[in-house]
């Protein structure tokens, strides 16, 4: 049997060999489907479906909210398709994303970019001529900004990628909302903030259990280029901000008080969370023994239940 370079470099480094390119109908598709990043775009629909009951102060209208799910979750996937074509190099190198399509050869680069391309058109129409333009705009921004100032300029150049970077992951709020009302008001631009405060050290975090892939493929996270102490202290910092900012949507998007109280013990339990990791630190622990993943999957926690807060909420008002 004849390796690649690349199944023999996996041998060397002890991983697993990058399969052979698929043979299988369903192992295309899997393979596909996967260029799509699921899991991401799972998220970005978590965020997008509430804001549409705020929006309209209950249950939105049905075939808004499919349409803007729909071709709100093919722009994701036009944008996470892309990324992983830019990104191929730095998935091939990283444990954590070495099984990722383009990094195993299941699919071409130059299909996956036309892949991305044909996603991205499919959904900006869809959008447009489904929901309205406006939704489709911001749509399209979300997935440009994503692709060509995230991906290409300022994850490979700046320990600041995520924090600017992520404004694309927090455009959803505002596609939804733009979806229902054809404008934007200053409720969805509290939550736009929500998620803009609270990515950073959600994925910082992420970035503390994996820093030695990242410093592998040199990509300059925070984790990488600083201490310790000072990405959980900048994790906590913006981890105040996100809990401040979901508490202004009481207020301004007049909810009742079971919204400001559920935000209130979320933020509470995600504060807790972040000061111990700092309290770990404190104690002398690094490395794994931080506990990073714990304030990780607690930020997921916390995102999914104070949207899925705002949606309940949006039903008594």
């Amino acid at each position: 049997m004849v390796l690649t370079d690349k199944q023999s470099t996996a041998l060397t480094e002890g991983g697993p060999v990058p399969e052979a390119a698929p043979r299988s109908f369903g192992d295309v598709v899997k393979a596909y489907v996967a260029l799509t990043k699921p899991r991401i775009i799972e998220l970005l629909l978590i965020t997008t479906l509430p804001v549409m009951f705020l929006a309209a102060k209950g249950l939105p209208p049905l075939w808004i909210a499919v349409n803007t799910l729909v071709f709100g979750t093919l722009s994701a996937g036009s944008a996470n398709a892309l990324n992983c074509y830019i990104d191929r190099d730095i998935d091939a190198a990283m444990r954590r994303t070495r099984r990722r399509p383009l990094a195993r050869d299941l699919v071409p680069p130059t299909n996956a970019l036309i892949f991305g391309i044909i996603l991205g058109v499919l959904s900006t129409l869809g959008l447009g001529f489904t929901v309205n333009w406006l939704a489709a705009g911001l749509s399209l921004g979300a997935n440009l900004f994503y692709v060509l100032v995230y991906s290409m300029i300022l994850k490979r150049r700046t320990s600041q990628n995520v924090v600017w970077g992520g404004i694309a992951g927090c455009m959803p709020v505002l596609i939804g909302w733009a979806g229902v009302t054809g404008s934007l008001a200053w409720a969805p631009v509290v939550l736009f903030g929500v998620v803009f405060f609270w990515t950073p050290p959600h994925t910082w975090t992420l970035a503390m259990r994996y820093k030695e892939d990242y410093a592998a493929a040199k990509v300059p996270m925070l984790p990488v280029v600083a201490t310790e102490r000072r990405v959980v202290l900048e994790s906590i910092v913006y981890t105040w901000a996100t809990v401040l900012c979901s508490l202004l949507l009481w207020p301004i998007a007049g909810t009742t008080l079971l919204y400001p109280v559920v935000a209130a013990v979320l933020g509470a339990a995600c504060l807790w969370e972040v000061h111990r990791l700092l309290g770990r630190v404190n104690a002398g622990k690094t490395g794994v023994d931080l506990r990073p993943m714990r304030f990780f999957h607690w930020s997921n926690a916390y995102l999914a239940l104070l949207f899925l807060a705002v949606a309940i909420d949006s039903m008594f008002v």
